[in-house]
């Protein structure tokens, strides 16, 4: 046996997590409990297990098949290539596998254990991220729209868990998740775009330029800003998040404002750790202070 097929064959445990990304999955699995929680009525406690271990399956399975499609594409970038498949350590057709049997557990799990809306949600999930999101990667700028679809499904999917329908406040919680997922992600490219001409994929400062992608950063903060007001009116929280959107949010815009005119590398990298702290701050405001 070649050194590299004893290397692929001795993956550890740490390995096999690392194919579901766990810190996206965590981040999936709180957003399926905070919209839950907000949701209007009350969830029973048998689906509790369908649906957070079905969720966690289905954005493992999206995950994992992720990785194994772009087992070459993730040597070019410093941020991925110590992954198992990259770094040689496991054979590609294990994160098949693993991809596999986790979409063919979670997707009945999911639609007979909770209810068929959210079933159908898991499903759009994982198929906008594999089917259309991982490849138009190489291909098109918009890919990052098509990404932040399942990104924020997970949400969704806590809130059809207990209403069994597709709502507004669900809908706006969805919205929040899915405009903070573009301009997040455009800070990165900012930062990082001689890795994804490297690794040949198409982002917003290559294909155009970083002054447009600075704007577009801006507008799109801008609806998801106006779009976490909404939540009040529709009843689903209450004063304490408006203030803290209000106050949360106002930064944040302004701190996008800032980019057209100093958006150096420093600036994006600091625009995307700010968003990493306001998400979770604003979601954590918005589920305590939850009147629904």
């Amino acid at each position: 046996m070649s050194t590299a097929a004893v290397a692929r064959a001795s993956f550890t445990s740490r390995d096999l997590i690392a194919l579901a990304k766990p810190g996206i999955l965590i981040f999936a699995l709180m957003t399926t409990a905070g919209a839950m929680s907000l949701a209007p009525g009350t969830v029973e406690p048998s689906l509790w297990l369908p649906l957070f271990l079905g969720t966690g399956l289905i954005v493992a399975s999206a995950n994992a098949l992720n990785m194994y499609l772009e087992r070459e594409i993730d040597c070019y970038m410093s941020r991925t290539k110590k992954r198992p498949l990259p770094a040689g350590r496991m054979d590609p057709q294990v994160a098949l596998v693993f991809g596999l049997i986790a979409v063919a557990i979670s997707v009945p799990l999911l639609t007979f254990g909770v209810n068929a809306l959210t079933g159908m949600c898991g499903v759009v999930a994982f198929i906008s991220y594999v089917m259309f999101y991982t490849p138009m990667k190489q291909r098109t700028t918009m890919a990052v729209i098509v990404g932040s679809l399942p990104g924020a499904m997970p949400a969704l999917m806590g809130w059809t868990a207990v209403t069994g329908r597709l709502d507004a406040g669900g809908l706006v919680i969805f919205g929040i998740l899915f405009f903070w997922q573009i301009p997040h992600f455009h800070a990165i490219s900012l930062f990082r775009s001689k890795e994804y001409t490297r690794a040949g994929l198409k982002v917003l400062p290559v294909e155009s330029s970083p002054e447009f992608t600075r704007l577009a950063m801006v507008l799109y903060t801008a609806v998801q800003v106006q779009l976490s007001f909404m939540l009040y009116p529709l009843g689903v929280a209450g004063i304490w998040y408006v203030a803290t959107a209000a106050l949360l949010g106002g930064a944040y815009f302004v701190y996008s404002v800032v980019g057209l005119r100093n958006g150096n590398a420093k600036w994006a990298k600091r625009f995307f750790l700010f968003s990493i702290v306001y998400l979770p701050i604003l979601f954590t405001v918005m589920v305590i202070d939850g009147v629904s």
